[in-house]
């Protein structure tokens, strides 16, 4: 706790002061273009690794960047993303994943969360992409981790795709939805390419795709 109020201190007499501009000019309103839904982990840091100011991001985080299945029941995050998408008219989604994923470990291993009913019911939402692994690679061992960590993102991309403010906004073009994978050790982030179906690099998507967009 002391470097969390030594670090606040430094804040207010070091970065506020060189951003009061900015500070005042979100003080009340937020126009963030896009949301993130990553892992609740540690070691993930939306603003660093995309390198962007306070008030770009929406950020949800949870255990696993889980997005449930649209249901009649209310949650924190059913409810965030009908919030970013018809209030903050968010312009796209990320989902991102990463690796050494505690989450998908539990997933892959249900008897190691066997004694967290909570944690073990949650990552029941990573049901799905467990068995696309298990179908493709039969007994499974860490060795497939870094698999289940993109199916994992491609199924909740799925499962965002159910609820009614995504739908809408996808079926009428003002919404792109991505699925994105960090690496920690490298620094690095995987972009999945829904015409080449698999996760390459961000630079190389950025090349493929949203050069020639701007140039068309």
């Amino acid at each position: 706790m002391e470097k969390l109020i030594t670090g606040l201190a430094k804040f207010q007499k070091t970065e506020f002061q060189k951003n009061k501009a900015l500070f005042k000019e979100l003080a009340n309103k937020q126009e963030p273009e896009t949301l993130f839904i990553t892992c609740s982990d540690s070691r993930i840091d939306p603003n660093l690794i995309t390198q962007t100011d306070p008030g770009e991001l929406f950020i949800c985080r949870n255990a696993g960047n889980i997005v449930p299945p649209h249901s009649l029941t209310t949650g924190g995050i059913t409810a965030s993303i009908e919030f970013a998408v018809m209030v903050l008219g968010v312009k796209h989604i990320v989902i991102c994943g990463h690796t050494d994923c505690g989450a998908m470990k539990g997933a892959m291993n249900p008897e190691s969360v066997k004694s967290l009913p909570h944690v073990s019911n949650w990552l029941s939402n990573c049901s799905a992409a467990l068995e696309i692994v298990k179908a493709k690679n039969g007994e499974l061992s860490h060795a497939h981790l870094p698999e289940m960590t993109r199916e994992n993102v491609l199924m909740q991309i799925k499962h965002l795709a159910t609820h009614p403010s995504v739908a809408s906004k996808m079926a009428s073009g003002d919404l792109d939805i991505h699925g994105w994978v960090y690496d920690i050790p490298n620094g690095e982030v995987s972009c999945y390419d829904p015409i080449q179906q698999e996760f390459i690099t961000i630079q190389k998507y950025y090349d493929r795709y949203y050069k020639s967009k701007n140039s068309a």
